[in-house]
């Protein structure tokens, strides 16, 4: 299921506290963060074309399992949309042998607890517990996703839990954004469809999800990883005894996005609100190509962090918005960017003129070496905190396998984000952040929007 969260940390509260103290003395500049290296790993694959890669982690004595089945949202039909989160929901229920209950109590008694979640582009079983039960949790893993119990006493009770989901989401002005740049973006195709109707949901039966599963599913495209201590005779062995039996399956197979060209901005009416949630954005290289991750670093100078320009300007300096964020979102052989933020009402298409004024900026200005310093610090910073746990090394390698990139990918990012010049922020900047490309969506006060809107179009145009 495909949902956008804005999460905020206690930074504003330990900057106030510590403001007095900070004026006393100043800390030490930080040292450039070290290089990642992936820890070795063990890559096999069964006969039925199941892969498994094993890497020793850590000292503590637990490990993280995760089986992906590269299988998510963007295999559902036209009428189908949700079709893969009912399927993952009944697929929690349990398997053949153990029902929910008795699953999670298998694996609480193991130091751990199970997740399944549903996704884009995979659906994710894993469980962390301790040591010693490692090859216990891939036989339990193997047999949800092998021999799922389809139980359909559940089938009513998790529409209806789907049904309250949507009715929540829908509610929400961020997500009627992204639904709405979502279908704009990509029309009449499943990385652009975000909410079933509740009669498509109501349509769904127990053989729609088998059908969903046994066209979906297989060891054809499923990876597990393992990562932390554990014994690695002893896995191996749990793994092979688990999966070989499992069907081959359908391989792997990704529909390519097509984005639509930009159209006039869309406006969701919520009369009288306070604010307006902004969506704006555009397509751009996704991480197989050479100048991704110089993008990356683009897009936390321009608006992916806190330091960023457009916070800088729209948060820090005008007061316009608490939460703006700008992100690359990366699909398999696509990818997006975009700027969110919910701004105060009377200010939005000051807001939009000022993100404009920074994309300009950014095409036109040389970037100051330092503050491009600054950026690839938090950067790299960022990385190397992301891979400081099993869950972060997993995630990693998932990232490069989905993507078809090598370890090198991983282990020099470090350095290929120290190498980004401020001339390839600025050749970057003209090439992929064009404005006038740019696909918008406005949720908010109509009738104070229209107004706002037309100035802005305007400026735009004496402004090229």
């Amino acid at each position: 299921m495909r949902s956008s969260l804005y999460v905020y940390t206690l930074a504003l509260t330990l900057l106030a506290t510590g403001a007095a103290s900070a004026q006393k003395q100043s800390p030490p500049p930080g040292g450039a963060p070290h290089d990642f290296k992936l820890p070795a790993k063990k890559v096999n694959t069964l006969p039925n074309g199941l892969r498994s890669t094993l890497v020793e982690y850590g000292v503590t004595p637990k490990v993280t399992v995760s089986v992906i089945v590269k299988t998510g949202n963007v295999h559902e039909g036209a009428n189908e949309v949700w079709l893969a989160d009912f399927t993952g929901k009944l697929i929690n229920e349990g398997s053949a042998t153990l029902d929910a209950k008795a699953l999670a109590k298998k694996v609480a008694l193991m130091g751990g607890e199970l997740n399944i979640s549903t996704g884009l582009n995979q659906t994710t079983l894993s469980g962390s517990v301790l040591s010693e039960y490692a090859p216990d949790l891939i036989k339990v893993l193997a047999d949800v996703v092998i021999h799922p119990a389809f139980p359909a006493k559940e089938v009513d009770r998790l529409k209806n839990d789907l049904k309250r989901g949507l009715s929540v989401q829908k509610s929400i002005p961020q997500s009627q954004a992204f639904e709405r740049f979502g279908k704009t973006l990509y029309p009449d195709q499943p990385y652009g469809r975000y909410f079933p109707t509740e009669a498509m949901l109501d349509s769904y039966t127990l053989e729609n999800a088998k059908a969903f599963y046994d066209k979906n599913f297989g060891a054809q495209r499923t990876v597990v990883y393992v990562v932390g201590k554990f014994d690695e005779d002893a896995v191996t062995k749990a793994i092979d005894e688990s999966f070989t039996s499992w069907q081959k399956g359908p391989a792997v197979d990704y529909p390519v996005a097509k984005p639509a060209k930009n159209g006039p901005a869309e406006i969701i009416d919520r009369p009288g609100a306070p604010q307006t949630t902004v969506m704006l954005g555009l397509p751009v290289i996704d991480p197989s190509q050479p100048d991704y991750l110089a993008l990356q670093v683009t897009n936390t100078l321009l608006g992916g962090s806190f330091i960023s320009r457009i916070t800088s300007n729209i948060r820090e300096d005008k007061g316009y918005t608490y939460s703006p964020y700008a992100s690359m979102n990366a699909n398999v052989k696509g990818a997006y960017w975009a700027e969110r933020a919910d701004v105060t009402t009377e200010h939005t298409g000051a807001s939009l003129q000022e993100i404009s004024k920074e994309i300009k900026r950014l095409q036109t200005e040389p970037v100051d070496k330092k503050e491009l310093e600054g950026i690839q610090n938090f950067e790299a910073g960022n990385f190397v905190l992301q891979n400081s746990t099993p869950n972060g090394i997993i995630n990693q390698l998932n990232f490069i396998d989905l993507h078809g990139l090598s370890d090198d990918y991983l282990n020099n990012r470090v350095k290929n984000i120290y190498a980004v010049t401020p001339e390839k922020i600025q050749s970057l900047a003209r090439e992929y952040f064009k404005y006038e490309n740019m696909t918008l969506v406005l949720v908010g006060d109509k009738k104070q929007l229209d107004k706002q809107m037309k100035s802005h179009e305007e400026a735009l145009k004496k402004d090229r």
